[in-house]
């Protein structure tokens, strides 16, 4: 891969680490201990739907960027010669309903019905010399072998108006109901094929799904990332939050809407926050040690929204630690 790796993954590291001394920590003291975690944003990760070069990227790793603004340009030279392909496959599928639908032409007609009465005259013809020949015979005044040939060229005669007359009746009773179907349906297929190459071709520009911030752009113009490998990386929402861990102990008294008091790394005031969501799984430990001292080391993942509007200028990743206030501590 030509792009550069983000830089966050060894940031994670040494979060997690920093989180499991926390937690360890707050199993060996005899009160509560504050929650620990790290402060997150809601992210939202743009992926590249084909495989083709960064053509141009519009925006800066920090920036704010609103609802449909452009963020990125992948190459669409090769999409837009696919769509080509596409389109001529429509028209010839079009074109062919349109044949099928409309018929033959009034000259393929009137050329058909010269070839059927041409072959009308002859057959008539061929009948009149069979019939003489047959009379010469019987006085014997033709030979067996002529009377063979003028057979045969009545019958080669009748053949021939055969083939016309059918001819000129599948002309005119026009293309078959499944012909018109079997049209119907290739044009519907190379409408479909189309329509899907276009809407790709459109998401060769990225767009904001929704307002919010640039946080990471893995590649830079001319490198080409894989199917699926994220372009942009955008932090959205109205605030922050901490993802912070609850000991089993204390999991039994908490709700959600609790307040929380939080303190951020780095920031003297603390912020008030709302537990939004707690998970109803425990983690870290087997569902069998659900018992005895082991209880004591299962946590559950937490989300406290952080208040104010001091709130949404903090980047993710700082740690954080959580207390629950006098009114909603319920241990």
């Amino acid at each position: 891969m030509n792009g550069r790796e983000p830089d966050p993954i060894f940031g994670c590291l040494r979060r997690g680490a920093t989180l499991l001394a926390a937690i360890l920590l707050a199993a060996c003291s005899n009160g509560p201990e504050p929650l620990p975690g790290t402060l997150e944003w809601d992210r939202i990760a743009l992926p590249a739907e084909v495989s083709e070069p960064v053509l141009s990227l519009a925006v800066r790793e920090g920036d704010t960027v609103q609802a449909g603004q452009i963020l990125a340009v992948l190459d669409p030279g090769r999409m837009d010669a696919s769509i080509g392909r596409l389109q001529a496959e429509l028209a010839q599928a079009r074109a062919q309903l349109d044949e099928a639908l409309h018929g033959a032409r009034p000259e393929t007609l009137d050329a058909a019905h010269a070839r059927q009465a041409e072959t009308a005259a002859a057959q008539r013809e061929a009948q009149q010399q069979y019939e003489r020949i047959v009379a010469l015979r019987a006085s014997a005044m033709a030979s067996p072998a002529e009377l063979d040939r003028a057979r045969a060229a009545r019958d080669r005669a009748r053949a021939a108006t055969r083939v016309a007359t059918a001819q000129l009746r599948e002309l005119t009773r026009g293309t078959r109901a499944e012909q018109v179907a079997l049209a119907r349906a290739t044009l519907a297929r190379a409408q479909a094929q189309l329509s899907e190459r276009e809407l790709t071709r459109a998401r060769l520009t990225l767009r904001a799904p929704r307002a919010g911030r640039v946080d990471a752009l893995p590649f830079k113009p001319g490198d080409q990332p894989p199917i699926g490998a994220t372009v942009v990386s955008l932090l959205v929402g109205e605030a922050p939050y901490a993802r912070v861990y609850v000991p089993a102990t204390r999991r039994a008294g908490l709700r959600e809407g609790a307040r929380f008091r939080v303190q951020v790394q780095g920031v003297a005031e603390a912020f008030t926050a709302r537990l939004r969501s707690i998970a109803s799984e425990a983690s870290f430990t087997p569902y069998f040690a659900l018992a005895g001292d082991d209880a004591s080391r299962l946590v559950y993942r937490s989300e406290l929204v952080l208040d104010g509007p001091e709130a949404r200028e903090l980047p993710a990743g700082l740690m954080v630690q959580a207390e629950p206030l006098a009114d909603d501590h319920r241990d």
